[in-house]
């Protein structure tokens, strides 16, 4: 069957990103037989008219839709726009050029896909990861089949059965280079942690599944030789895995350099600096770090296993091998209180130099311990459907003056971000001036890495 694979997001924040996805689907579904065609909006000017022709053109059996967010997680701008909305206007115009039945998927979707299938108008879903699910329900398709409204896919990164190696568009490898200079890789799919406010485990459960270390090298040896690409993005919930399997691969990249500059999302603790120096080595440029809260109470609210002097500690370990951090915390989770945002200020002037980006509010996932939490202090409805987004502030904490308290305390500081969309303007402006890649790496300036002997 021919299939055409469409990748509606539109979301620019923090970076335009690559839609790895709808890549990997490409891959499976070649496997499978079938002739893929792909179609990213974003990188095609976001034209509706643009994706009628190639709907048109393509004549498909089968369309196919990745749905990567249904908000920004802002809660200063969220309400200002839904892509759910984005999303249903892509399914009428696919519609509009075809009577072909629309598959819908990606992270966005899984999170709520009985709501999110129905506002769409969609025919068919696939809940979590796709490799598998989504070519047999084409299977099915094609034998003239009705397969079930809404599927669960399966796990197909596990030991004996890779994740397929993404087939990439060089057309939109040349756009995303060019706008944000990065291309996303995964190694690994799961995390085990217990945060109360996740979606990970929604979407990619909680065993860490992680490819073969030879196969995510050889990747990266393709980007760059086949499309220049020299700075990567990590994708992994967390990089840096509690087993430590994520060593292994800097292993393989050491004895196989690649070539290319990385970065990827950590969690503070559980790397000491011989690892550090071993990443450095392979090409890790900075670390994007889950610290989520600004102190100890905060910091439980969530359910992390770690404190905030393990934050402190695994930043100085940073600078001492001149590795930049941008630590992301949000304030008014559980157990935030006036006296825990002041401790919580405080605290935050012990990560330096390092950038820090705070949010206000934490937006409400279903099937999370927050959700339940939220509905038992009465913050959310027990009935409140959460499709748009709906945010969590500690009950007793006027999210105003928060606010406010937050834009005195960063005023001042090149280095510290809020409201999220001021970050956004400062990297507009450095891509004006051609600056290219994470960017939040331009506002700190570290010292020289300590000599390698000095290591004890």
């Amino acid at each position: 069957m021919r299939v055409l694979l469409v990748a509606c997001n539109s979301c620019r924040e923090p970076y335009p990103v690559y839609p790895l996805g709808m890549a990997v689907l490409a891959a499976s579904l070649d496997a499978a037989g079938h002739e893929v065609d792909q179609f990213d909006l974003l990188a095609e000017g976001w034209s509706l008219e643009s994706l009628c022709d190639r709907v048109r053109e393509s004549a498909p059996g089968c369309v196919g839709l990745s749905v990567r967010n249904l908000d920004n997680v802002d809660s200063l701008s969220a309400g200002r726009r839904w892509f759910g909305d984005e999303a249903r206007e892509v399914v009428r115009t696919v519609r509009s050029a075809t009577a072909a039945p629309v598959v819908v998927g990606g992270a966005g979707f899984s999170l709520m896909p009985d709501l999110v299938l129905d506002h769409l108008g969609a025919d068919y879903g696939i809940a979590g990861e796709g490799e598998e699910a989504f070519p047999a329900l084409v299977a099915v398709l094609e034998q003239g089949g009705t397969p079930p409204r809404l599927s669960r896919g399966g796990k197909p990164c596990g030991p004996g059965a890779a994740m397929p190696t993404p087939r990439f568009v060089p057309d939109y490898v040349r756009f995303y280079s060019g706008e944000s200079g990065l291309m996303g890789v995964q190694t690994k799919r799961g995390c085990p942690n217990a945060c109360a406010y996740c979606s990970y485990p929604l979407i990619e459960g909680r065993a860490v599944r992680c490819r073969d270390p030879r196969e995510v090298a050889e990747e990266l040896v393709r980007l760059r030789r086949e499309h220049g690409v020299d700075t990567v993005f990590f994708t992994d919930a967390v990089f840096n895995d509690a087993g430590g399997r994520y060593l292994e691969l800097a292993e393989e990249l050491a004895r196989r350099p690649a070539g290319v500059r990385w970065v990827a999302y950590f969690q503070p603790r559980g790397t000491d600096r011989a690892a550090l120096r071993l990443l450095a080595r392979t090409g890790l440029m900075g670390l994007e770090v889950g610290t989520d809260a600004a102190c100890d109470a905060t910091l439980a609210g969530l359910g992390k296993d770690f404190s905030f002097g393990d934050v402190v500690e695994f930043n100085d370990l940073c600078v001492a091998e001149g590795l930049p951090c941008a630590h992301f915390v949000i304030f008014g989770g559980p157990g935030e209180t006036p006296g825990t945002v002041e401790e919580g200020l405080r605290n935050l002037d012990l990560l330096d130099p390092a950038v820090v980006f705070a949010f206000s509010g934490i937006r409400v996932h279903p099937h999370t311990r927050l959700h339940e939490l939220a509905v038992e202090q009465g913050v959310v409805p027990a009935d409140a459907d959460l499709l748009r987004p709906v945010f969590y502030h500690a009950p007793g904490l006027d999210p105003d003056a928060l606010n406010a308290r937050l834009a005195r305390a960063f005023a001042r500081r090149r280095d510290r971000i809020f409201p999220p969309e001021s970050g956004q303007d400062r990297m507009a402006v450095l891509h004006r001036l051609g600056f290219r890649g994470v960017l939040w790496d331009t506002l700190i300036r570290l010292p020289r890495p300590a000599v390698a002997g000095a290591v004890s």
